[in-house]
């Protein structure tokens, strides 16, 4: 049976260090058939991964200028050879067994998206030192997730031809590209939710950063909501939103597989050695 060339795509702006660290996940996956596009977004060069990994088959688009993340993720979908697409940021992880078991389950879907562990962190000697972390697993539900999109984009495994229907990545709806590529796709294909915490979601700060700028966001969560007939939305607090009832209800089981230790990359290995030397 031919194994399906998966194409990943990794927007990235002035973060060497920590994409280093996703493409060390990347390099320990146990499916390794994939090519991997980084689209700099005009950020510090990052040429120097495909030497620094070799064994994965690298391609790093350099933009003209800063367009931000989702023209990033645009150009990088111009790139793709594979018939799958697995996106990712350049500050997650995905553990080793995450695409081999993405694949299986996409058997019988169009698109599915992992449960995620989301940890707050130090930086010591280059690296993130994990210093806490909570599960982020609720039940797939197309209704709730109208009211709050608990789908993770990092990880997501689909299918190409997905883009020929919907077409790229809508840029008008910036912080909430990803409930709108979510809500886009449950219209017309068939989604999936694969109970197993396979990716990680840093934050640093957690409880300060995931509140994010409310006054900032509020236009697009507009925008949002008129382009899906959503309604008024709340621009709570993360946190509060997932104390609310509906939340709380979708609250769902997963497997968890993190043993909490860092990933370091080969970056941060190369660095010590050349210090001990």
């Amino acid at each position: 049976m031919e194994r399906p060339l998966v194409s990943v795509i990794i927007p990235t702006y002035n973060r060497p260090d920590i994409l280093c660290e996703l493409l060390e996940a990347l390099s320990r996956q146990t499916y390794r058939h994939m090519e991997i596009i980084i689209v700099n977004d005009n950020g510090e060069p990052v040429d120097f991964t495909a030497e620094l990994y070799p064994e994965l088959n690298i391609k790093v688009v350099n933009q003209e200028g800063n367009q931000k993340h989702v023209f990033a993720r645009n150009r990088g979908l111009q790139e793709v050879t594979g018939d799958l697409i697995m996106l990712c940021d350049d500050d997650d992880l995905l553990l080793p067994g995450h695409l081999e078991r993405m694949i299986a389950e996409l058997a019988d879907s169009d698109l599915v998206y992992s449960d995620v562990e989301i940890f707050d962190y130090v930086i010591e000697d280059g690296m993130r030192r994990p210093t806490k972390r909570f599960t982020f697993a609720y039940e797939h539900d197309v209704e709730g997730m109208r009211k709050f999109s608990t789908f993770f984009s990092s990880g997501c495994l689909y299918r190409r031809v997905l883009h020929d229907t919907l077409g790229p990545f809508d840029t008008e709806m910036f912080h909430y590209w990803d409930w709108d590529f979510y809500l886009r796709t449950v219209e017309r294909f068939r989604v999936k939710r694969v109970p197993v915490a396979s990716a990680l979601y840093a934050f640093s700060g957690m409880g300060d950063n995931m509140s994010g700028n409310h006054e900032n966001m509020r236009p697009y969560l507009d925008k949002l909501s008129a382009k899906h007939g959503l309604g008024e939305l709340p621009t709570k607090n993360f946190f509060l939103l997932l104390e609310e009832p509906d939340m709380q209800n979708r609250r769902a089981e997963t497997q968890l597989l993190w043993d909490g230790q860092p990933i370091v990359s080969r970056r941060v290995q190369a660095d010590k050695q050349d210090n001990n030397n």
